[in-house]
């Protein structure tokens, strides 16, 4: 087997190292993520800057570190306990990523595993001070939009120096135990039926004054009525109503009615 020259083998060995080298110096940062460089040869993580999506060329001997730094999400269920000592279980979810600018103080201060070590028991520590402002009732019926906001609020202040941004806290469900649920709905229902019972009896109230008004107006009117029709006024009417029937072409017969007070005329017809 012929030799090859030792410059080809040189030109070879050359064109390997070359290779490792360009391999080792080529770093792709993909989208969504962020990278920390870590100079091994000189102060280590590099403070001063993030490096972004793209392709970037590092000393051999340095590290990139790469984290994600879009929107992440961590869900959780944590006994709590109310204000009257009572255990909760919350179940929610939070929305959080790293602050892109400080991710190299966080990588150097907090390490790869900041979720874990910092941002859960911020978390849970959020919630168990929230939660344990409201009784069971107020955290069943109408308080979690309040809860979640107070977590929320709670949480970004406990990490706003950690270099980690919280979005939103988002409460799923708050588990109570068996009997003070039951007793809770009992207590609703019947505050329910109370309400409706409530209604019925202002319906019936109102609607008894509407038919008193109404009787009322309808005597006085009556007593107007009765006062204006005089003995000469309703004489009149009659005999009004008799000259229109006279009128008519049907053959009739009109008796004058007669007596000291006068009477209506009386007409028969010839049916």
């Amino acid at each position: 087997m012929q030799k090859l020259p030792k410059a080809a083998v040189l030109t070879l060995v050359g064109l390997v190292i070359l290779a490792i080298i360009i391999i080792k110096s080529s770093v792709i940062i993909e989208s969504g993520q962020a990278g920390v460089l870590f100079k091994t040869l000189d102060n280590g993580v590099d403070r001063e800057n993030t490096y972004g999506e793209g392709f970037h060329i590092i000393a051999p001997w340095n590290d990139m570190i790469i984290y994600p730094v879009r929107q992440l999400s961590v869900s959780d269920k944590m006994r709590v306990l109310s204000v009257n000592g009572l255990e909760v279980t919350v179940d929610g979810t939070v929305w959080y990523q790293p602050q892109y600018n400080k991710l190299p103080y966080l990588h150097q201060e907090k390490g790869r595993n900041y979720e874990s070590a910092i941002l859960a028991p911020a978390i849970s520590a959020a919630a168990r001070s929230v939660v344990g402002r409201y009784t069971p009732e107020q955290l069943y019926s109408s308080k979690r939009d309040v809860i979640q906001n107070e977590i929320l609020e709670e949480v970004q202040k406990e990490l706003s120096s950690q270099y980690i941004q919280v979005n939103k806290v988002l409460v799923e469900d708050v588990t109570l135990p068996v009997k003070i649920k039951e007793a809770i709905e009992r207590k609703l229902r019947q505050e329910q039926e109370s309400l409706e019972y409530e209604f019925r009896l202002t319906k019936a109230s109102k609607e008894a004054e509407r038919q008193r008004i109404d009787a009322e107006g309808k005597a006085v009117a009556n007593k107007i009525l009765s006062a204006s029709l005089t003995d000469k006024i309703l004489k009149e009417k009659g005999i009004e109503a008799t000259l229109q029937l006279s009128q008519s072409p049907n053959s009739k017969v009109i008796v004058i009615g007669g007596g000291e007070n006068g009477g209506l005329p009386i007409i028969l017809g010839n049916q």
